[in-house]
């Protein structure tokens, strides 16, 4: 296991968006589901350093043993080892593509982060990253295209190129085929099981085709409290996650998630 959580709890106010959570995860593809507001974009603010914790910890293991990266602000998170992309498209428009993740990869380099606007020929080592990495997204084509004029989906794959720059241990991937057309999707899918051969990821994702199709475990989040981890076909086939959630899901639909959008804790 790589990363993983002790009673991570999290309230505003009144209401816990995560409550008590204990997770791990491995050198695998494991997807995070549950209804709008279960508390899955709360708990990557909380694995990354966006948000501190009420109670729990965050406990992160690269190349040793387990380090408490409890109290890690984003770029600290960042710097261990542990990447994140988001549920809208976070990109900076008006640079090229190839600019876009030279920046990122610039930014975990060892001191250059602080020159990170300097032209694109004076950090070959960062260049020769960004276009393998936009190979692997299959962005290579576009890399002099200004990021703006790439399709959703490829902005998608941009931002996924992105979280890949400075080669993480762990990529959390937050809803990577909102708003992509059936289309780009298929792509996608295919780039995360790529990207899980090689890194830890943990996948927010409402498209249960996809969920089922690249997920080698499936995590289950319900009003802030975690109610099933397990494989997918244990996770489709229980009971109490088709009432919280699944609603008798079978391949081709939509679940409710889909139809309410991105959520708010």
């Amino acid at each position: 296991m790589v990363l993983r959580t002790n009673g991570l709890t999290k309230r505003f106010g009144g209401v816990t968006a995560v409550d008590d959570v204990d997770f791990e995860l491995g050198e695998e593809c494991c997807s995070l589901i549950g209804p709008n507001g279960a508390g899955k974009t709360t708990f990557f603010n909380l694995l990354t350093g966006v948000l501190s914790p009420s109670a729990g910890t965050v406990e992160y293991r690269g190349s040793g043993d387990y380090v408490d990266i409890t109290d890690y602000d984003p770029h600290e998170t960042a710097l261990a080892g542990i990447h994140r992309s988001y549920q809208i498209t976070n990109i900076f428009a008006a640079s090229t593509v190839l600019e876009n993740v030279r920046i990122a990869a610039q930014a975990h380099g060892d001191g250059d982060a602080w020159r990170a606007w300097r032209n694109v020929d004076a950090f070959p080592e960062y260049e020769r990253e960004a276009y393998d990495i936009l190979d692997r997204v299959g962005l290579a084509d576009d890399a002099d295209a200004v990021a703006e004029t790439l399709s959703h989906g490829e902005k998608r794959n941009l931002e996924v190129a992105i979280a890949l720059a400075g080669d993480p241990d762990v990529l959390l991937l937050d809803e990577p085929t909102a708003g992509v057309s059936s289309d780009g999707i298929g792509a996608l899918t295919d780039l995360v099981e790529d990207i899980a051969e090689d890194h830890a990821v943990l996948l927010v994702e409402h498209n249960m085709d996809v969920v089922m199709e690249v997920s080698d475990r499936i995590a289950v989040l319900h009003q802030g409290s975690l109610i099933a981890d397990d494989d997918p076909t244990a996770v489709r086939n229980s009971e109490r996650v088709q009432d919280a959630y699944l609603g008798g899901y079978e391949r081709g639909e939509a679940t409710g998630g889909d139809a309410a959008g991105g959520e708010a804790a």
